[in-house]
């Protein structure tokens, strides 16, 4: 069992892994490459896309396909809270400085402060994006195989690049059991997760700086076992990786061509 059940707000890599490795949904049967294509596709519209009704659009589209595949939903909510607090706490105050019709009007300390509708309409625009991407990337993760996923990286990447990527992606989740760890130690000794950032904040970013130290630690322990079993540092994946059907590239093709006349004919709202 996975340590970083302590916190619902921390995602499970363990559970990842057992929706990854099931393999029942129909998305699990979408090709790979797919599915990266899609992915390339949705960060392509958030970086360039401001406009709110076409990104809502997008992530309840994403939230459905994740409901159809048949995950978590209670979970998906639960480990975007710390993503959207993230947000919050970047934009909380660059939405009181936007131009735009003064909603709220606040005095401290002398000093005016207003929320106008520009300024919250960029609250929202950035909380959308950042729930498309979360909730596209979880997707992605729990309906493909890690073989997949390494095949994928030896093709794309050239080496060394790839060797990096995957044991990027490998160590990941060794980080979050790390961390998964610290924090049931912490909580076993009276502390809490919400508590320690806003009582404790600075024994949780010794926390956080414990997490980072021990990686080193743990990466010359996880080098050290693979050579022991004859890594040499060249990891070659030789799965198949299924090629995308015909209905897959026009699926593809619809999805961008919704998205561009949407963009063209639902007003952006002044963005």
């Amino acid at each position: 069992m996975s340590a970083l059940p302590v916190s619902s707000h921390i995602p499970d890599p363990d559970l990842i892994t057992y929706y990854a490795e099931k393999q029942e949904s129909f998305f699990s049967g979408v090709s790979p490459w797919t599915k990266l294509s899609l992915l390339a596709v949705i960060i392509l519209i958030i970086t360039v896309s401001r406009n709110p009704l076409v990104l809502l659009g997008l992530y309840l589209a994403i939230l459905a396909l994740f409901a159809l595949a048949h995950l978590p939903l209670m979970k998906l909510f639960q480990w975007c809270l710390f993503p959207v607090l993230f947000v919050l706490s970047l934009v909380g105050i660059l939405a009181w400085t936007q131009p735009g019709t003064p909603l709220i009007s606040l005095a401290g300390a002398g000093i005016p402060i207003t929320l106008t509708d520009q300024g919250l309409l960029l609250v929202v625009i950035l909380l959308l994006k950042t729930l498309i991407s979360v909730t596209y990337s979880l997707l992605f993760l729990m309906t493909t195989r890690y073989e997949y996923f390494s095949g994928i990286i030896c093709r794309v990447f050239p080496a060394p690049v790839d060797q990096i990527f995957l044991m990027a992606y490998r160590f990941f989740f060794l980080t979050l059991e790390m961390m998964g760890s610290i924090l049931k130690a912490f909580r076993s000794r009276g502390g809490g997760l919400v508590g320690g950032i806003t009582k404790q904040g600075a024994l949780f970013a010794g926390i956080i700086g414990l997490v980072f130290i021990r990686s080193f630690d743990r990466a010359e322990r996880v080098e050290k076992a693979m050579m022991a079993r004859g890594y040499h540092g060249s990891y070659a994946s030789n799965a198949r990786i299924p090629n995308p059907g015909a209905a897959e590239f026009g699926v593809m093709g619809l999805f961008i061509v919704a998205i561009a006349v949407a963009s063209l004919v639902i007003p952006s709202g002044g963005w």
